[in-house]
């Protein structure tokens, strides 16, 4: 199957599907129309689904194709996944015309100089460069590849194989969203039980120099905790009077970002630290008034505490801050009254930390009329405008403060989408049992084509098989919501869903390097080879 992975592969790369655009469209038809040259598929087209995205600006869509075993009836059915969207292309710079061309690429890359890495592999012919080439249109085209083999021959299955091609991975995840209505209607309609969810997202090294190859039984959770923080503004000429929203922003920042300190640990296993996504300023025109507001938020990655333990350490974490930026306030103004000449006396703040539930509750008592419909008016004004969804909740929370009477120095922490739960197969009862038979699977596997495997619990990187088990509690996610402004309206996430389809997920994954990265390349010998047998050794376990 090598070479037909490899062809593939490169078909797929050459389509954009780039985030936010019609490509993720195309791709989508591309597929559809590869599955429907299979034999097995002209003599069951219904096999093939394809369903439109709701309310979707480019017209995007889930991809969807069984094969009902043959051997004995049977309702357990293996999920294989993956998403058929990429990010961008801008950092390529003067090779974004050749980024979805893998023969150009590495053509152009001939001429560079390039990390030494880099040019080890690219020399090596055993690399693939590309968008998308490893996340992940290769792990695309072997889930195809595979599917395309196994049709020849369903008499040999006792159960099911269901692939799910998804876009909206690389931001929302509102492909594999929308797509627990599907795989909930075929529970009810054919019957099926999802034994297992394979994902084929990319794996990588952790570290220079390392070989193993890693196998994920669960994946990593994400917030994105947001903070509204309002100063008081002031004349640069008179700077001590006001409380500068900028630099409380940028010490919020120097107080959270990659620190370990706030790295959420199970196990032995700890999540990267959070990193700020997003730091700006509130002021629309250039004038001389220091800033009086300010929006930050971060990338929060979860294994297992709960939104309840999270809110507390970023409360903490904001009180810090303000108590910290009034003592710095004081010190820098003792020292100006010192060098003028000038009597000192204490800047005084009366600050405070507020979750965004409290804040509601706040204005609710003085809201004359119907304050969550007047909510709900605002966020679908929002909706139609195109705002972005993490500037929507924003925008409510400062409408908030404003009900609320609030004029003093305050932090605001919400959150927004996207929340991707985390999951994870439990040392216990049969999920145990899962990941003892995967361990044995590519032990066998890695005996055969002397490959290192190693099991870890948590996929590092963001993943659409959150959406398919949630461990987060009931407590914790009700938590969540209601300190997720609107969340109904601006990601309706259908948490009972989750929980009721309750798919364990494993990670296998091709092979690669520098995902997200202009020199992201993939694997070959590894993905196009090894991998297929990996997973065809499990569905071999599982379904014959």
């Amino acid at each position: 199957m090598f070479d037909e992975i490899r062809e593939l592969t490169k078909k797929l790369v050459a389509i954009p599907s780039i985030n936010t655009t019609v490509g993720e469209r195309e791709i989508a038809l591309y597929i559809k129309d590869y599955l429907s040259e299979i034999p097995y598929f002209q003599k069951h087209p219904d096999y093939i689904i394809l369903q439109e995205l709701e309310k979707d600006y480019y017209d995007r869509l889930n991809v969807f194709a069984y094969i009902k075993g043959e051997k004995t009836e049977s309702k357990d059915t293996v999920l294989l996944h993956g998403h058929i969207d990429t990010v961008g292309i801008e950092d390529y710079k003067g090779l974004k015309d050749y980024a979805f061309d893998t023969v150009k690429l590495a053509e152009k890359l001939t001429e560079m100089e390039l990390p030494e890495e880099v040019l080890k592999d690219l020399h090596s012919g055993d690399y693939m460069f590309g968008r998308g080439a490893c996340d992940m249109k290769s792990g695309d085209a072997v889930f195809l590849v595979l599917l395309k083999k196994l049709s020849e021959h369903p008499e040999k299955l006792k159960g099911n194989i269901l692939l799910s091609l998804n876009p909206v991975e690389e931001n929302l995840h509102t492909g594999i969203i929308e797509a627990l209505k599907v795989l909930k209607d075929l529970k009810e309609k054919e019957g099926f039980e999802y034994k297992l969810a394979v994902n084929n997202d990319f794996i990588c090294p952790l570290f220079p120099g390392d070989r193993r190859r890693y196998i994920y039984t669960g994946t990593v959770g994400k917030l994105l905790p947001c903070f509204y923080i309002q100063g008081k503004e002031t004349h640069v000429g008179q700077c001590f009077e006001g409380f500068d929203a900028s630099m409380a922003a940028s010490m919020l920042v120097n107080e959270i970002n990659l620190n370990t300190e706030y790295c959420d640990g199970y196990d032995g296993e700890y999540t990267l630290p959070p990193s700020v996504l997003k730091i700006k300023d509130l002021k629309t025109w250039y004038n001389v008034q220091t800033a009086d507001g300010a929006f930050v938020y971060f990338n929060y990655f979860v294994h297992n505490s709960t939104v309840e333990e999270i809110i507390k350490k970023l409360k903490g974490a904001a009180g810090r801050v303000l108590a910290e930026l009034v003592s710095k306030y004081n010190l820098e103004y003792k020292k100006y009254c010192m060098l003028s000449g000038m009597a000192y006396k204490e800047i005084a703040y009366d600050w405070e930390v507020l979750e965004y539930q409290e804040l509601y509750e706040l204005a609710r008592m003085e809201f004359p009329g119907d304050l969550e419909e007047y909510l709900r008016i605002i966020t679908d004004s929002e909706l139609l405008e195109g705002t972005d969804k993490r500037d929507i909740p924003l925008r409510l929370t400062r409408e908030l403060m404003t009900i609320a009477k609030k004029k003093n120095p305050a932090m605001v922490l919400f959150f927004a989408a996207p929340y991707c739960p985390h999951n994870l197969l439990k040392e216990e009862g049969a999920e145990e049992r899962l990941v003892q038979e995967i361990g044995e699977i590519a032990k066998r596997i890695g005996a055969e084509y002397k490959e290192d495997y190693k099991l870890l619990k948590f996929f590092p990187s963001l993943s659409d098989s959150s959406y398919l088990k949630s461990d987060d509690s009931q407590e914790s996610v009700e938590h969540l919501i209601h300190n997720f402004p609107q969340f109904e309206q601006l990601y309706p996430l259908p948490v009972e869903a989750i929980r009721e389809l309750n798919i364990p997920c494993v990670n296998f994954g091709c092979y690669g390097k520098d995902a997200h990265k202009w020199t992201e390349r993939v694997f070959m010998p590894y993905s196009f080879r090894v991998l297929p047998q990996l997973i065809l050794e499990t569905i071999k376990y599982y379904l014959m």
